[in-house]
């Protein structure tokens, strides 16, 4: 039973890094996040370039502009832009509340229940784009949010 349980375990893994190294490859621009707890910025595409920024938030959209070998040319937020190794990247799609505080709406209806409020540079992890609403969700606290608040999804963009 152990061997079958490490084998489910590996294959699982292995089908995981696969669908992010994939999803790493597509054709930019296109939005990701930082995937690691402490990301480095570079100024150009290898180790041997200078750090310009160290991130230390984990989910951070950044929108990826360029790709060479395994590095991607990104922006963050504030229109930061550098290199970063495709390691330190994830497909999963997360938002930045950009402007002044934003509700959290109980349903994509800017007359439904508010929620929750976020503050500006709040990050979320966003699912259900369409009919310019998103689920945002802070830490286990969701709800629907104006697209046109967040940083991470285009207008109009639906997933």
């Amino acid at each position: 039973m152990r061997v079958a349980t490490g084998w489910m375990l590996a294959t699982v893994i292995a089908a995981t890094l696969v669908a992010d190294a994939e999803a790493q490859r597509r054709k930019p621009p296109y939005y990701a996040s930082i995937s690691a707890g402490e990301a480095r910025m570079r100024t150009g595409p290898g180790k041997n370039y200078p750090v310009s920024w160290v991130y230390r938030r984990a989910d951070l959209p950044i929108r990826v502009v360029d790709i060479y070998q395994d590095w991607r040319k990104v922006a963050d937020p504030d229109g930061t832009e550098g290199w970063m190794q495709v390691g330190l990247l994830a497909d999963r799609r997360t938002g930045y509340v950009a402007g002044g505080v934003a509700e959290l709406r109980a349903r994509a209806n800017g007359g439904a229940r508010v929620d929750w409020r976020v503050a500006p540079g709040v990050v979320g992890r966003l699912r259900d784009c369409s009919g310019g609403w998103c689920w945002f969700d802070v830490a286990g606290r969701g709800g629907w949010i104006e697209q046109t608040r967040l940083w991470g999804v285009e207008p109009g963009e639906e997933f």
